[in-house]
Parts: C-alpha cells; structure tokens; sequence
C-alpha cells in the first residue's frame, strides 16, 4: 500500500511536504515526497488528503485496570491518603470491573492516537481472560512484597500464566517493582536478574512525592507511619532519598525505565550527573497526574540537560481526567513554555520507543519500521506540522497498527 498525505511528519527527520509511505508487510518499506514514490503495479494507493501522517503514539506509562476510577478518588489532603482510598477502591472490584476498565481504556488510548501503550498490571492472575490486544502492549507484572498478596495454588498459577502468553502478536511483558516503599532491595534485584536473562523491560514508580522523599530521607511523614503501621520493615529509612537509596544498592540501573522522579535532591542531581550516558536511566513525567497531586514542577529543564531520555504518559485514570497523550504535552507546554512541539512530539514516539528497546521499530517512519501511523487533518505549511498535531485535541480520525487500518473503536 502507498499512503499519501499533505504532510509526512517522520519525527527521526524533517517534514516532507506531499509526502508518500509505502508499506509492505506490515513494516514501512520507504519514505518520500510524493514525486519520488510512484505506485508499483497494482500497489493500492490510499490519499489521506489533508492531514499530517505521523508514528503511532507510545504511553510509556499508564494503568489500563483503573480505567472505571476516572473522578473516583477525589483529591486528598496527602498522597498516602490518595493511596488509602484507592485501595480501599481496588477491594470491591470484581474480576469483571478490572476486565471492563481494561476495555474502556484500550479503547480511550486508541481514540486519542495511541498504537502501544505500557500498562502496569495490578491484577496479572485475570490478564489470561482478554483475548487479543487492540493495541501494542507491554504488561508490566505489579510486584509488591511488603505484604504476601498470592495466598492460594490458583492465584499463583494465574499469576505464573501472565509469562506464558506468547501467542498475541501485539504484547509483550515487563516487570513492575512497585515502588521501593512497597518493594524490597530484593526483590528489585530478582528483578533485575529475571530481565537480564530473559530481555524483559523493566519499570518502577519512584520519587513520586514528597511524602515518599520525607520517609525515606528522614523516617517520618504519612507514608511512613502508614506503612510502619502496616508491619512493613522500616530499615531502609532515614539514610537516603527514595531514588539514591535504589541506585546506590544496585537495585536499579540505566536500562530501567524510571516513573515519575517529581522530587529529587541536589545529591539524585549530582548522582545523575556523574553517569555516562549510556548508563542513564529512562524518565516517564505524567503531567496530569503531576497536577492532580500538586507535586513540586517537574525538573524537566534539569534532567535534560543531563541527557536523561525522558518520555511522556498518562498514568491512570484514578488521577487525571483523560488518556490523552497529547492533552498531557499540552499541559507540559503551560507548565514549560519553551518546550517546542517537536520535543514535546519526540517525547511520545522516539523517546519511548528508545526506552523500550525497540528504535527503529517504532515511534518513527523509517524503512523497517513498523507501519504504526496515525493522521491528523492538516494543510499549512511543513513548518508548522508539529504544532498543529499538538494542538489537535479531539479523536483521532485515522490509524494504522502493523500494516491494517484500525477502526475507531466506541467509548
């Protein structure tokens, strides 16, 4: 097939203007203006008209499962309040409410351009029961040990069974140390060898808030006579911040894809700043769920500079109001003006596409690249392209995963 398009915005290269893709077996075979792509014989020709071709969307971090909490859990007085009451939440849904939120959000990350999307999976025992995934998937498997969650032989074969899904084309899986409130050293480091045999990605939530910064820098705050009151060990408290405490002991490393890092110290700064670059760790800001909690502002600028590949998602709906991936760079842009749309674009489809190992594949039309595309109306010049796709903020009218035309899903 031979798309064209007013605009071809390939985000590893500049805009071209009356741009052509072909596509071939559901991988991009070439890009060019459309003088210099003519139909082979019997190509099908698709005219998208006006609009900007672009890479597929990529939520580098999200939870399909809470996808029915949208307004839910009202803002709290604290974080670990939040927590509280979302758990309380999590306790009366029925197997069929999580299978339900999972559809819901599929469909609502679809509707807004999104063709691969990092879930975690906070109930990986129901996951069997899905069926084919709409959309490219990375299940991250939710691990916590601060209290045993798997009390019976068919929870624990559920669980097991999450691995053992090979035949959907579209998913693959990753672990989730919760967060090093609700993780061991550990069980980080079982974490860390399991992926480093098997190729897996590797994800956790850290320095979210200031409540995680208070317990583990000071041993005191909500988190932490919460968690105490919980019978959880206190030991790893009072010595470091929540993420030097995890560099520091080896239990997370450059290849990990690192959620949130809202509060960090001038000691996290110096640490990040004293890596190479290849031994940096991938960042994913949720700047929906920044605002709902009223984090400090997100040290963009900072981490930046420091070469740090930062990405863009979602998290879930229990904590902002849309899986929009371009409603949340628009709310980056009002928090960091200078941010220019091509950044903002590159931080949805190069960036996570590097943190999940697959550049190249995704998050760019290139030859050998998944054919995963979207089309947004356009008609100005290349130039103004990215912008435009910004500021687009309804549904998405067009999209392509793996070579076929996806329809838009209901909501």
């Amino acid at each position: 097939m031979l798309l064209r398009a007013n605009t071809v915005l390939p985000i590893c290269a500049p805009a071209l203007p009356y741009g052509a893709v072909r596509v071939v077996d559901g991988r991009i075979a070439a890009v060019a203006g459309a003088a210099g792509l003519a139909p082979l014989p019997g190509e099908e020709v698709l005219d998208l008209g006006e609009t900007v071709l672009l890479p597929g969307l990529i939520n580098a971090h999200c939870h399909l499962d809470y996808s029915t909490l949208r307004h839910a859990v009202a803002p709290q007085s604290s974080f670990t309040e939040w927590v509280q009451r979302l758990n309380s939440i999590k306790r009366q849904l029925s197997p069929e409410d999580i299978l339900d939120a999972i559809g819901r959000g599929y469909a609502e990350a679809q509707q807004f351009g999104t063709t691969t999307v990092c879930s975690m999976a906070a109930f990986p025992d129901l996951l069997p029961r899905l069926g084919s995934a709409p959309l490219r998937t990375w299940w991250f498997y939710e691990m916590i040990d601060i209290r045993h969650r798997l009390t019976s032989e068919e929870l624990v074969a559920g669980a097991l069974s999450f691995f053992n899904q090979n035949a959907d084309p579209l998913v693959r899986y990753g672990l989730n140390p919760h967060a090093p409130y609700t993780a061991s050293l550990l069980l980080y480091r079982l974490a860390q060898a399991c992926a480093g045999e098997s190729g897996m990605v590797l994800t956790t939530h850290v320095a979210e808030s200031q409540e995680e910064d208070e317990m583990f820098t000071h041993a005191r705050g909500p988190l932490y006579d919460f968690l105490s009151g919980l019978g959880r060990p206190m030991h790893d408290c009072g010595h470091d911040t929540p993420f030097g405490w995890l560099w520091r002991n080896c239990a997370i490393r450059g290849q990990w894809l690192l959620a949130h890092l809202n509060v960090l110290a001038e000691s996290d700064f110096a640490l990040l700043a004293a890596l190479p670059p290849e031994q940096l760790p991938s960042v994913v800001h949720c700047p929906g769920s920044h605002r709902y909690f009223g984090h400090p502002v997100f040290p963009f600028e900072r981490l930046a500079a420091l070469g740090v590949n930062l990405c863009v998602g979602t998290d879930s709906l229990a904590s902002t109001d849309s899986l929009s991936l371009l409603g949340e760079v628009r709310r980056m842009q009002e928090s960091h003006p200078d941010l220019q749309p091509e950044a903002l674009l590159q931080m949805l489809t190069l960036a996570p596409a590097r943190a999940l190992g697959q550049e190249g594949r995704l998050g760019c039309i290139s030859p050998g690249a998944l054919a995963d595309l979207i089309a947004l109306p356009f008609c100005g010049p290349p130039e103004a392209a990215a912008a435009a796709c910004i500021a687009h903020s309804g549904r998405v009218p067009w999209m392509m995963l793996g070579g076929k035309i996806v329809g838009s899903p209901p909501l």
